[in-house]
C-alpha cells in the first residue's frame, strides 16, 4: 500500500499549495470566495499535471517495444508501471516457452517416418512435414494456404477426403512414382483435419512376395508329385516291359531328385535367415574353394565351354566354408548352364581400394534384360521359366547367394546386357579379407585373444 501513502502525501502537498495560493489571493483582494476558488484550482491543476506527466511516460513505454524498463515513478503510477512491466515480461516468457515447445513438437513430427499434413476447415494446408511433402509432391513453404484438392488431384483421395468417413485407411498409389501410400484422416479442432500418410510400398511388396512364394512352392512341388503319382498309377495298372519300366523308374528318380533339390534349397534359405552371422575369425582359404568349384564346373561343362576358373588369389575369407562355397559355386554353375556351347566363362579375384575385395564371374551368355535385374534375387523369380526348368534350376540359387553375402557383410551385384553376357560380383568387406601370408599373425592374435579370455 505504499502507493496509497504516496498518493495521500501528494494530495496533502497540493492542498497546502492551494491553501498558500488562496492566502496570497485573499491578502491581495480581500475576497474569501475568490481566494478559495483559486486555491482549489491550483491544487487540482498540480495533481492533474503530475498525473499527466507520469501517465504520458507510461503510455509512451507501452506504445514502444517494451524492451527497456518501465518508468520508475513513485506512487500509483510507479506501481502500475511495475505491474504492467512484470505482466509483459511474463507474457513474453510464456510466448517464448510456447514457441520453443511448438518448434520442438514440429521437429519431432518432422523426424517422424510418417507424413503429417494439417488442413483447416477450408481444406487449406496449414503445415506439413517433409515426408508428407514428398508423398504428395508438395512444397512445404510455397503450397501453404493452398487447397489440398487443387494440388493432389487423385480422384480416390479427393473422394475419401470429402466423404467424411475415415474409419478405414485409404490405400493410394504414390504420385511421385511406383509405390503405395496408406492414408488416414482424423478430425480435430473446429473443422480441421490431420492427414497421416505412410509409405507401405515395401510391406505390399513383401506381402506379394510371400503370396508368390507360397504359390510357387505349391506349384513347384505339385508338378513332380503329379508326375510321380501318374507313373505309380501306370506301374500298378499297365503291364510294362522291362525297358519301359526302367524308363519310368528313371523319370520318377529325376522328379524325386528335383523335389529333393527344391526342399534342400528351401531348408538352406531357412537356415540362413535364422542362424547368427558367421564369426569374423574363422578363415577359409579361397584357392582351395576355387579349385573344387572349377573341378565341378569342368565336369558340368564337359568341354563345351572355355573355362578360366582358377585364379591364384593367395587370399583367405572370414566366414563359413560351406556357405562361401555355395555362393561362388551357384554363380559358376549358372554361368555354365546358361552360356551356349563354345562360350567363355571367367572367374576373377580383385582386391579393391580400402581393403575390400570382389569375386567376379563373367560369361558370354545371352545376357539379361535390364528390367529383370532388380528381381533376380527374388525367390522363384525366373527370367525364362521353361529354360530354368530344363537346366534343373529351382529359382532359389541367387536368393541363397544374396542371403549368404548379407550374412558375411557383403553384397551381390549384377551387371548384364542382352546379347553381351553377364557379370556377377561378390563384394566382401575388408574385415573379412586377408592375404594368406597374414595367416600366422592372425592365428597368433586369435590365440592371444582366446588366452586372455580364459584368464
Amino acid at each position: 500500500m505504499t502507493w496509497l501513502l504516496s498518493r495521500l502525501l501528494m494530495a496533502l502537498g497540493a492542498t497546502l499549495l492551494g491553501f498558500g495560493v488562496g492566502a496570497v489571493v485573499r491578502a491581495a483582494t480581500g475576497v474569501d470566495s475568490l481566494a478559495l476558488g483559486v486555491g482549489v484550482f491550483c491544487g487540482v491543476v498540480l495533481m492533474l499535471f503530475v498525473d499527466a506527466v507520469r501517465g504520458h511516460r507510461l503510455l509512451t513505454w507501452l506504445r514502444g517495444n517494451q524492451l527497456d524498463s518501465a518508468p520508475r515513478d513513485t506512487g500509483l503510477w510507479g506501481e502500475l508501471g511495475y505491474r504492467i512491466e512484470r505482466a509483459v515480461r511474463d507474457r513474453d516468457r510464456s510466448v517464448a516457452r510456447g514457441r520453443l515447445e511448438l518448434e520442438q513438437f514440429l521437429s519431432a513430427i518432422e523426424a517422424s517416418p510418417n507424413g503429417v499434413l494439417m488442413l483447416d476447415a477450408q481444406e487449406q494446408i496449414v503445415w506439413c512435414n517433409r515426408v508428407a511433402a514428398d508423398h504428395f509432391s508438395l512444397d512445404p513453404e510455397r503450397d501453404l494456404r493452398q487447397r489440398i484438392t487443387n494440388l493432389v488431384r487423385a480422384p480416390a483421395f479427393v473422394a475419401y477426403l470429402q466423404a467424411g468417413s475415415y474409419a478405414e485407411p485409404l490405400v493410394l498409389g504414390n504420385s511421385r512414382g511406383p509405390g503405395t501410400l496408406s492414408i488416414i484422416v482424423r478430425d480435430y479442432g473446429e473443422g480441421m483435419r490431420l492427414v497421416l500418410s505412410l509409405d507401405i510400398t515395401e510391406r505390399v511388396r513383401n506381402e506379394a512376395m510371400r503370396r508368390d512364394f507360397v504359390a510357387n512352392v505349391s506349384h513347384e512341388i505339385r508338378t513332380p508329385l503329379t508326375v510321380l503319382a501318374g507313373f505309380i498309377e501306370t506301374l500298378h495298372t499297365l503291364p510294362l516291359t522291362a525297358v519301359e519300366r526302367d524308363r519310368v523308374l528313371t523319370l520318377m528318380n529325376q522328379q524325386t531328385q528335383r523335389m529333393q533339390t527344391l526342399v534342400a534349397d528351401l531348408l538352406t534359405l531357412a537356415q540362413l535367415e535364422g542362424s547368427p552371422r558367421p564369426a569374423p575369425d574363422r578363415w577359409v582359404a579361397l584357392d582351395g574353394l576355387l579349385t573344387r568349384i572349377a573341378a565341378d564346373a569342368e565336369v558340368l561343362s564337359a568341354g563345351s565351354h572355355r573355362l578360366n576358373l582358377r585364379p591364384a588369389t593367395h587370399a583367405e575369407l572370414a566366414g563359413i566354408e560351406s556357405e562361401l562355397l555355395s555362393a561362388i559355386a551357384n554363380l559358376v554353375t549358372n554361368a555354365v548352364r546358361y552360356t551356349p556351347e563354345g562360350g567363355q566363362i571367367d572367374l576373377a579375384w580383385r582386391v579393391l581400394e580400402g581393403g575390400n575385395a570382389e569375386i567376379c564371374v563373367v560369361d558370354t551368355g545371352p545376357g539379361i534384360a535390364r528390367e529383370h535385374i532388380p528381381r533376380l534375387t527374388e525367390r522363384f523369380y525366373r527370367v525364362d521359366g521353361s529354360r530354368s526348368r530344363e537346366t534343373g534350376g529351382t529359382g532359389l540359387g541367387l536368393s541363397i547367394v544374396k542371403h549368404i553375402m548379407q550374412r558375411h557383410g557383403g553384397e551381390l551385384m549384377v551387371e548384364s546386357e542382352v546379347g553381351k553376357g553377364s557379370r556377377f560380383r561378390l563384394m566382401f568387406p575388408a574385415a573379412r579379407v586377408r592375404h594368406a601370408s597374414d595367416s600366422a599373425l592372425g592365428d597368433e592374435a586369435a590365440f592371444n585373444a582366446a588366452a586372455l579370455s580364459d584368464h
